[in-house]
């Protein structure tokens, strides 16, 4: 096995293969769990409920697994939306529902979103209900607050339901990982998104608004990054940079590699072939962004 050396800690044990392993199924796990923040009738939904507050429905779809938690712990976990943000939704959307009505209508409104798109593929959703649940079990909740929370939630019985469901314990189990390596790299919530490769006015552009950063902010942020040596004037990044959120992306990719070792590398080659058709029935509905359709393409 190739282990990880004494100045590699990213890799932690884990080898190459095992870390794209666990990406490559997270990528299409990932088509299935984010119908929950893009569907039209997820949005109606939440409506319905009177979240029409700012991030209201994503606040209270995505943390009502953690009961209804305050702007605090909702901006620790939730780690790159900007603390107003977050406050400008909670606690206020609790006024208007439950976490347990927020949490049944989101999952309502994804079966009805992705239900008729996988009906011709009923046997591959079975199966990998079946296959994602088992290690959507093997995933690890301690210290992985949102993981944690979203065991206490029941299974649903529809099976493409099941499926959404361990596509969501995974990702948050993940997701929680990534918070971590993010944290051991001294990267904070704004300054994660201009971490990221890419062109840095693009990213600007689309994420900033939609996670809350003032101008004020982005740019104090791209300032402590400059002083690290990590983003150049243009916010690029620097060679230095893209070294350190590399490094963040192979942690997060062998924290993640531990449950699917458990699992077998048969069985999750059984996964990863039911879930291709699967993946692309649902990016085919046009509501799953680009970048995450592009994952499925690597």
């Amino acid at each position: 096995m190739n282990h990880a050396t004494y100045d590699d800690p990213t890799t932690l044990d884990t080898t190459a293969e095992e870390r794209a392993v666990a990406r490559r199924l997270w990528t299409h796990l990932e088509a299935v769990h984010v119908t929950q923040y893009f569907a039209p009738a997820v949005r109606d939904a939440h409506s319905s409920l009177g979240l029409d507050l700012p991030m209201g429905g994503y606040m209270a779809g995505r943390l009502a697994c953690m009961g209804a938690v305050g702007p605090e712990v909702a901006t620790a976990v939730v780690y790159g939306f900007a603390p107003r943000l977050v406050q400008g939704a909670l606690p206020a959307v609790w006024e208007a529902t439950t976490p347990e009505q927020a949490h049944e209508v989101t999952v309502a409104a994804v079966g009805r979103t992705i239900g008729p798109a996988l009906a011709s593929l009923a046997d591959e959703v079975t199966r990998a209900a079946e296959l994602a649940r088992e290690v959507a079990l093997l995933h690890p909740i301690v210290g992985r607050p949102l993981a944690a929370a979203r065991t206490s939630v029941p299974w649903p019985d529809e099976p493409h339901l099941r499926l959404f469901e361990a596509a969501t314990r995974i990702r948050e189990s993940r997701g929680d990982g990534h918070v971590a390596s993010l944290v051991a790299a001294g990267i904070d919530g704004c300054e994660s998104h201009l971490t990221l490769p890419g062109d840095p006015q693009r990213i600007r552009r689309v994420i900033q608004p939609r996670r809350g950063w003032t101008d004020a902010e982005w740019d104090a942020a791209a300032g402590r990054l400059r002083e690290r040596g990590l983003l150049q004037a243009d916010a690029t990044l620097t060679e230095q940079g893209a070294a350190a959120r590399e490094g963040v992306e192979r942690r997060t990719d062998a924290l993640a590699v531990p449950p699917w070792r458990a699992f077998g590398p048969e069985r999750t080659a059984q996964l990863l072939e039911v879930l291709r058709p699967i993946a692309r029935a649902v990016a085919d509905l046009g509501i799953v962004p680009g970048v995450v359709i592009r994952r499925l393409e690597d």
